[in-house]
C-alpha cells in the first residue's frame, strides 16, 4: 500500500492507497500538526493508525510525502529511512510532477498546491480552479494544457476568526456552523454568517476574477472547510475532500513508473 502524507500548518491528513494501478484510497486519517514532533514519534503515530486498521506497518511499500512545515518534512524524511525503508517521494524541487509550474521562481509553489493542481487536471483537466480550506485559503490556476499558472493566498476561515477575536473584547468564539438567515438576529449569528457567507462570496468574487483571465473554468474545492462552505457557493462545481492525497498518489507513481 501506499501512504500519503499531507502536512499542513493546522493539520496533518493521512491516507492509505490500495495496490495496483487502479489503486484506491481505502483509510484516512487527520491529526494535528506539530512541528515539535521526531522521526520516531511520527512513525509511533502512524503505526498506531495502521493498528487500529489491522495492519502492520509492513503493508506500507511507498510514502508519498507534501508538507509546508520543514521540520516535519526532515522528519518524515528521517522516519522513512529509520522505520519505513521503501521509495519515498518527497514533493520538492527536482521531483517530477508532469506539470510545468509557470511562476516566477517555482520553488516558492507549495507542495500541497502542486499536490491539489496535479490532481485536480487528472480529474477535470483545463482551465480549471482549485479552491483549497486551509490554514491559509488558496486559490490555484490550471491552464488548458496542464500548466500550473499561479494562484491567489489569502487568510483562512480559523485564523480570520481568530484574529476577529484577539482584536474585539466583546466578541467571543462561536461554533463554525451555518446560521439560520444571512441577517444574524443576535452577535453568534452574525458572526457565523459574516465567516460563511461572508467566505463563500469571497471565493465566488476571486473565482469570477479568475475565470476572466483563464477563460470558463471548472472549480474545485478541498481542504477541512470546503464541505461547510462548497455548498454556500455559486461557483464551485465539485467537492473533493481527499484532493491532497490523490495528487501525492499519481506524483509517486510518475517518478517511480516514470
Amino acid at each position: 500500500m501506499l501512504l500519503a502524507i499531507d502536512v499542513g500548518n493546522t493539520q496533518t491528513v493521512i491516507g492509505m492507497f490500495s495496490n495496483g494501478s487502479g489503486s484506491s484510497l481505502v483509510h484516512q486519517w487527520r491529526i494535528s500538526s506539530h512541528a515539535e514532533r521526531t522521526a520516531d514519534e511520527m512513525a509511533m503515530i502512524i503505526s498506531q493508525l495502521l493498528d487500529l486498521q489491522g495492519l502492520d506497518a509492513d503493508v506500507v511499500h511507498g510514502i508519498a510525502v507534501a508538507s509546508v512545515v520543514p521540520r516535519t518534512t526532515a522528519a518524515l524524511r528521517e522516519m522513512s529511512e529509520k522505520w519505513f525503508p521503501v521509495t519515498t517521494v518527497i514533493v520538492e524541487p527536482g521531483v517530477r510532477t508532469g506539470m510545468p509550474i509557470l511562476y516566477d521562481n517555482p520553488k516558492e509553489v507549495g507542495a500541497d498546491r502542486i499536490a491539489d493542481a496535479v490532481a485536480a487536471f487528472e480529474l477535470y483537466g483545463g482551465p480549471t480552479i482549485v479552491v483549497d480550506f486551509g490554514t491559509a485559503t488558496t486559490v490555484e490556476a490550471i491552464s488548458a494544457r496542464g500548466e500550473y499558472l499561479g494562484g491567489a493566498i489569502m487568510p483562512g476561515i480559523e485564523i480570520s476568526l481568530d484574529a476577529l477575536f484577539g482584536r474585539a473584547a466583546a466578541l467571543r468564539r462561536v461554533e463554525l456552523v451555518e446560521p439560520r438567515n444571512v441577517i444574524g438576529k443576535n452577535t453568534i449569528e452574525a458572526i457565523q454568517s459574516g465567516a460563511i457567507y461572508g467566505f463563500a462570496a469571497q471565493v465566488d468574487g476571486l473565482c469570477a476574477r479568475f475565470e476572466e483571465e483563464l477563460g470558463e473554468s471548472t472549480v474545485v474545492a478541498t481542504g477541512g472547510l470546503a464541505g461547510l462552505i462548497a455548498p454556500l457557493t455559486e461557483s464551485i462545481d465539485h467537492h473533493e475532500p481527499w484532493l491532497t492525497l490523490n495528487g501525492l498518489r499519481i506524483i509517486f507513481q510518475r517518478n517511480v513508473n516514470g
